[in-house]
């Protein structure tokens, strides 16, 4: 396993961000947010959202009520299909503009998928794709919406700043209005302008909190957009699953396929070739035993050596598949077994009333054998520790060592492959690790009862 400690720490001191260095700023983000960037792009799609929102409803209402309205005759259905399509297409403009003025990285929806060629099998895709309606849902569902937020976006900004520099333009009302001020209340026979030094700067005040807020409401309108692109517009959950399981299922095979490679590179360049100096030694003794019994005896005697040496690396790689502690005792004796042969003491609680299934067995043993191997050759620690549990329906594993610290899964190497296989399962890893340490890996597995032994 690669060296996974004390890499991937930046100026900062925080993992997984090398050669970064945290930006400060002098302002806190409320005082700060009436300028950044981000707010004025969730602006812009605000203001972006009402025009566009009224050419996608134009659209999706006027096709499909045209389709709708042909249905008694055939041009009902590639109108409607039309329809359909260009909903789709509109929906991958949307996706653009969320990108890139809401930072909002959505993937497009599974692809239409036709048996055979033709016009009649792409309409019969387009209309029985569950994307395809999800698109004409936004299209209808986004105008009032958009309305809403623009005018709520639009009024708060106006205002705010308005009464914010209110102050810079008082002028303009006696000079050229003939009036002292904007008229607050006013009837036949009683009127109250903002006029004074203390209205002027209440009303700047005002408008200060308004400046201030309207950036974190136009921030929360954007949310809706932003769960409606995500929801209507992206890989509906049953595809992205689907698509999680093809990546899942190759991270196995790949894995499967290394262990094998790895499997026959120990059979080959250990026990195999031990075995054949054997045989060599063997048939060297036997020629000799007539002629120089004292030479042979030796040669007979280190290829005991040999044996016992073949044996015992045939025994750590059977252990490396699976050892026949698990099988037969479970984890807690596997896990007391591969602590035993830890550089540094390791304390093992295992809390668990039954037995895991098999493969969740053997993966949360190879684990923490790693992680353990880890601690061996990287940690510089003193001591250990392994604890295994059960939460509901997850198998919870966690190692600990008070070394130097620094692990950091995204380096791309031994942790990295861990998290890996885990994800394959379903599982996750955590890492913490900071400088210095102490270290805690855990990791987490779904829970599948041991129905057959």
């Amino acid at each position: 396993m690669a060296t996974e400690y004390g890499q991937g720490y930046g100026l900062d001191g925080r993992p997984g961000f090398p050669g970064s260095t945290e930006r400060r700023h002098r302002l806190p983000a409320a005082l700060r947010a009436p300028v950044e960037g981000r707010t004025w792009r969730e602006l812009g799609y605000v203001l972006l959202s009402l025009p566009i929102s009224i050419l996608l409803f134009t659209y999706a209402v006027t096709m499909v009520s045209l389709g709708a309205g042909l249905l008694v005759t055939f041009l009902g259905v590639p109108v409607l299909a039309a329809a359909l399509a260009g909903c789709r297409g509109l929906g991958s403009l949307e996706r653009l503009r969320a990108r890139a003025l809401l930072d909002l990285e959505v993937a497009g929806p599974e692809p239409l998928r036709t048996r055979k060629p033709g016009a009649m099998a792409w309409m019969g895709a387009v209309l029985k794709s569950g994307a395809s309606w999800r698109a004409l849902l936004y299209a209808v569902l986004h105008l009032p919406w958009a309305v809403f937020s623009f005018v709520v976006a639009v009024n708060l900004w106006v205002l705010g700043w308005a009464l914010l520099t209110y102050p810079l333009w008082f002028w303009v009302f006696p000079m050229y209005a003939g009036q002292d001020g904007v008229q607050l209340y006013g009837d036949e026979t009683h009127r109250v302008y903002l006029d004074n030094p203390f209205e002027i700067t209440v009303t700047a005040l005002v408008g200060l909190l308004l400046t201030i807020a309207t950036p974190w409401i136009v921030r929360a309108l954007t949310m809706v957009d932003r769960l409606l692109v995500h929801g209507l517009l992206g890989p509906s959950r049953l595809a992205s699953r689907v698509v999680e399981l093809e990546s899942d299922r190759g991270v196995v095979v790949d894995t499967a396929a290394a262990d094998l490679r790895r499997i026959e590179r120990d059979l080959h360049d250990g026990a195999q070739a031990r075995l054949v100096a054997l045989a060599m030694d063997l048939g060297l003794a036997k020629e000799k035993l007539q002629e120089d019994p004292e030479a042979a005896q030796r040669m007979v005697d280190e290829a005991h050596g040999e044996v016992k040496t073949a044996l015992q690396e045939l025994r750590d790689l059977a252990r490396g598949i699976h050892p026949a502690v698990l099988t037969d005792r479970g984890l807690d004796a596997a896990l007391s077994a591969v602590s035993s042969r830890c550089t540094v003491p390791v304390q093992v609680e295992v809390d668990l009333a039954e037995r895991p299934a098999p493969a969740i067995e053997g993966i949360a043993y190879f684990t923490v054998s790693e992680l353990l191997q880890n601690v061996s050759k990287h940690a510089r620690a003193t001591w250990a520790g392994v604890e295994v549990w059960r939460t509901e329906n997850r198998l919870m594993l966690q190692v600990v060592d008070n070394g130097v610290g620094g692990a950091d899964v995204s380096q791309g190497s031994g942790l990295a492959g861990l998290a890996e296989r885990l994800d394959a399962v379903d599982g996750i890893l955590v890492v913490d690790s900071p400088v210095g340490g102490p270290t805690r890996v855990t990791a987490e597995l779904p829970w599948r009862g041991a129905h057959v032994r």
